[in-house]
């Protein structure tokens, strides 16, 4: 019980950054769809060659990006077939975003920090890179679909920096090329600014708390797909892998499955928003599972990384 307070305490900042975005865009007439801009195409981007080229890279470590890139495509692509049946395009193509990633950063990242530790952070932050590349990819590919053409999905998925900056920085720390000490500070400015615009991007988005959850249909299938599909998902692998294959240990698995417990990622809120697609449907739906994951992240972790 102390630690699962200890945790909400320290949580507790970032709920305080989506209530001064929530002011910002009632009382200032803030705009989320300029820093969506800027969160997708430079901030993100410069967090993930940051990550990667802090990270002691092998193979199998530079396996664990694609690992979660596959579990996210596997929960999103069925839980598509799912929404199409129960929502109107473009909507539905929103649930595979909400279900497949989740806010690794701006929010898991500093809980990965308190329960891990340094170097527990730094396995955390390539498996979170596996939701960053589906988020950039098949995540952005599927929502934009409810809007445009495979032929125009494709052109906006190539324009997206993420996925080169995370090839360069790969490149680069194989090569043993590292980052240069002048540039430190930039990278660690920007890492802060990921986190406190992606929260509050989310209160922006959110102008009024009537209507909040929306189309009921769509936040109970994106609960059902963050916060039970997922975890569910992270546990099998935990104990196929211990049990069995035997390819890796407790770190990662503790990893991925922080990985499947954090709320709806606020670059939701950032596609949704750029794609002009529900953009306050997603951004209630986000804050609500943040809101639930208040206490859902510390019951689950005295339930199971505990042990």
């Amino acid at each position: 019980m102390s630690a699962a307070l200890i945790l909400l305490y320290k949580l507790l900042p970032l709920y305080i950054t989506v209530g001064l975005g929530w002011l910002a865009g009632r009382y200032l007439q803030a705009s989320g769809s300029h820093i969506a801009g800027i969160m997708l195409y430079i901030v993100t981007p410069s967090v993930i060659f940051a990550g990667v080229m802090a990270a002691p890279l092998s193979l199998s470590v530079i396996m664990l990006p694609f690992l979660v890139f596959a579990f996210c495509t596997m929960l999103a692509l069925a839980h598509l077939v799912v929404a199409r049946r129960w929502l109107k395009d473009p909507v539905a193509n929103l649930i595979p975003l909400s279900v497949g990633t989740g806010n690794t950063g701006y929010f898991g990242i500093p809980v990965a920090l308190l329960l891990f530790g340094e170097q527990g952070l730094s396995i955390y932050i390539v498996c979170m890179l596996g939701t960053t590349l589906f988020e950039n990819s098949v995540g952005f590919y599927l929502a934009a679909r409810g809007r445009f053409g495979v032929r125009d999905c494709l052109l906006k998925v190539a324009r997206l920096p993420a996925i080169y900056a995370f090839a360069l920085a790969v490149a680069l720390n194989l090569s043993q090329i590292g980052m240069p000490e002048v540039l430190v500070p930039l990278f660690d400015n920007l890492r802060g600014a990921y986190s406190i615009l992606g929260m509050m991007i989310i209160g922006m988005s959110i102008l009024s708390m009537r209507g909040l959850a929306g189309d009921l249909r769509f936040t109970a299938l994106a609960f059902f797909g963050k916060f039970i599909s997922w975890p569910l998902l992270a546990l099998a692998f935990w104990w196929v892998d211990s049990r069995f294959l035997q390819l890796y240990e407790l770190p990662v698995y503790r990893a991925v499955f922080l990985i499947s417990i954090t709320p709806i990622a606020a670059n939701t809120v950032v596609i949704a928003t750029l794609l002009n697609t529900s953009p306050r449907q997603v951004a209630g739906t986000t804050l609500l599972s943040t809101l639930v994951a208040l206490i859902y992240i510390p019951f689950m972790v005295s339930w199971v990384l505990s042990n």
